[in-house]
């Protein structure tokens, strides 16, 4: 019989995914901007870099321009960034 894990969220589904590994800045931030012109408001980028100075851009870049970091962590010399296009309003 199988069993279910109960309370676990459904995986995420990402318009996006930017690998800036191994760039520095601002060649992140930039893919990023390029990449939100591209998805429908509401949609969410995975994003992943190397540039420690990536913790301070990405989240300055969203709270600038209103779109939603969602989550941000560090995994064994890997930022890992969820961003939710802004919706825009009339």
């Amino acid at each position: 019989m199988k069993t279910s894990p109960q309370n676990t969220p459904p995986p995420l589904k990402f318009s996006k995914e930017i690998n800036a590994c191994g760039l520095k800045c601002p060649e992140p931030v930039m893919m990023l901007h390029t990449a939100l012109t591209d998805v429908a408001e509401g949609q969410l980028i995975s994003m992943q870099a190397t540039d420690p100075t990536t913790v301070r851009d990405v989240n300055n870049f969203c709270k600038y321009l209103g779109h939603i970091l969602e989550d941000h962590k560090q995994e064994e010399g890997i930022f890992h960034y969820v961003i939710r296009k802004k919706k825009f309003t009339d």
